[in-house]
């Protein structure tokens, strides 16, 4: 008998056996429904990245973790095993880690045996993760001081898995990395855009690449100008370990010089989490997250009322020129700002405008469209803002910003200083806003707001009474068209102010499963 034959028989064998099984434990031995829809069900497992905070030895940083409730069903039934959230130290920080015992410092005064007893506790075990989520529904925070504080790396599974989210806040009171640097955790990735970074004199730009993943990622980096790309002879197949991370400082990439530069980071194999920590002598710094995905209309949330200087910069990812209609959501409606009506952003060209105090007292929201109806190019944003003046300034970023979805989290907001910014671009729209209980105590609590079309609602974050410690502010669509939402957390020092953006976007807390049925007509000759 040919081999063929003897194939056919056995696929004929097992797919009797298995259609055999399925209608044994189909209830009453009927098939499946035929035609059902895809169902939603929580995701089982999401992996998160923190980068490393700052070099600075006067920064101080927090993580704040945290799911929200109503994700229980995720992660099985009750023999499922016990649901984790955990941020441990990247794998290249633990190979450098000297795991040596103290020094003996008996015969040191006591301020500098506090000191480094201070500094020993500081240091993470090996073994030990830095924060630990036990429940949806209750963030948990764990700080860290100094400039050795490592990346994280993280794994949320079962019940903790659908919508985690992390915040990493760093604050640098002096220095040349001085600022509030506030990053939300990013989740692995094979695909970045970061317009608005800067190969300038005054900044240094570092683009962290974290791998959350068992075996090596490859990574590629592009630069690109306001002429088109610069040439880099280093910045192809950029190694980074298992579970480790890689901070690459962008002016080493290549010899050119430009103010205004898109970062493009690309995986070859594997997936990163990537984000640009930006610092300007001037200015201060702060975190660049990655733009949203390339799209005909790029929606860039939350201008601070109190802006002293608004940069738009942009880049065309295709093979067609993009020409833009740049207008400002406000809490009235939206207005194209005089002199700033039009932006045309070459293929493969880094396009900038200075919109200065665009917002004049009223914060809200950039919003980039197709300038002809029906021809959209795809595009990628971010804005550089600045609040203050003189020495007294301080910088963050906007990229733009996917909508909210079903829902979005962000943690880590103060009982003072946490605004909520949120735009309708399209239709109004009714969004329900749940602020969580504190780290340390605090009573949850859920607000409903309705964004009328084409505006920008911008509130002070609703406070959990009693609250203690830092909480999350979860924003779930309830009716209308999307929302693009953003958080400003501002924390003034010595008259500086100190403040940071993170965009919401859908935590993407549920997966489409598709539903298998037995289909007998494979067996069909």
């Amino acid at each position: 008998m040919k081999r063929t034959t003897i194939s056919l028989i056995a696929v004929a064998t097992a797919l009797a056996a298995v259609t055999g099984i399925a209608s044994l434990t189909s209830p009453e031995g009927d098939a499946a429904p035929q035609n059902k829809a895809a169902a939603r069900l929580p995701v089982e497992r999401s992996s998160l990245m923190c980068p490393a905070p700052s070099t600075s030895e006067l920064a101080e940083t927090l993580y704040t973790s945290f799911t929200p409730a109503g994700g229980e069903g995720a992660g099985g039934g009750g023999d499922a095993e016990k649901p984790t959230a955990e941020l441990r130290p990247s794998a290249s920080v633990l190979a450098d880690t000297d795991a040596a015992p103290a020094k003996d410092d008996k015969d040191a005064d006591d301020e500098k045996e506090a000191g480094d007893s201070a500094a020993a506790a500081r240091k993470p075990a090996p073994d030990k993760p830095v924060v630990v989520l036990e429940a949806p529904g209750k963030p948990v925070a764990a700080d860290a001081d100094g400039g050795e504080a490592p990346a994280l790396v993280g794994t949320a599974t079962g019940a903790l898995a659908p919508g985690w989210t992390a915040q990493q806040t760093t604050t640098v009171p002096a220095g040349g990395g001085r600022g509030l640097l506030g990053v939300s955790c990013t989740a692995p990735d094979t695909d970045f855009w970061f317009p608005a970074a800067s190969l300038a004199e005054r900044r240094q730009d570092y683009v962290h690449l974290t791998n959350p993943d068992d075996t090596s990622a490859v990574a590629d980096i592009e630069l690109y100008g306001k002429d088109g790309e610069l040439k880099s002879t280093l910045s192809e197949g950029i190694t980074v370990p298992p579970g480790g991370t890689v901070p690459v400082l962008l002016s080493t990439l290549t010899a050119d010089k430009a103010d205004d530069v898109t970062v493009h980071v690309t995986t070859r194999t594997g997936r990163v989490g990537a984000v640009v920590r930006s610092a300007d002598e001037t200015d201060g710094s702060d975190w660049l997250a990655a733009s949203a995905d390339p799209a005909g209309t790029a929606v860039l949330p939350g201008i601070p009322a109190d802006a002293t200087s608004v940069q738009l910069v942009a880049f065309a990812p295709g093979q067609e020129d993009a020409d833009l209609r740049v207008q400002l959501a406000g809490p009235t409606g939206t207005i194209t700002p005089a002199g700033f009506e039009k932006l045309r952003v070459k293929s493969g060209m880094t396009a900038m405008i200075d919109l200065k105090d665009v917002t004049r007292g009223e914060a809200g929201t950039l919003v980039l469209s197709p300038a002809e109806k029906g021809r959209e190019t795809p595009v990628v944003a971010a804005l550089r803002v600045v609040r203050g003046k003189g020495e007294k300034k301080e910088v963050a970023f906007i990229p733009a910003a996917a909508p909210v979805g079903a829902r979005a989290t962000v943690a880590d907001n103060r009982d003072k200083g946490s605004f909520l910014s949120l735009t309708a671009p399209g239709k109004a729209a009714q969004l329900k806003v749940s602020v969580s209980a504190g780290t340390r105590g605090g009573t949850a609590a859920v607000k409903t707001y309705t964004v009328k079309a084409g505006t920008t609602l911008t509130i002070t974050a609703p406070v959990p009474e009693g609250l203690r410690g830092t909480f999350a502010l979860t924003v779930q669509t309830v009716s209308g068209g999307p929302v693009h939402a953003s958080r400003m957390l501002e924390v003034p020092d010595d008259g500086i102010p100190m403040f940071t953006v993170q965009n919401l976007s859908d935590d993407r807390g549920t997966v489409s499963v598709p539903v298998a049925e037995q289909d007998l007509s494979v067996l069909d000759d």
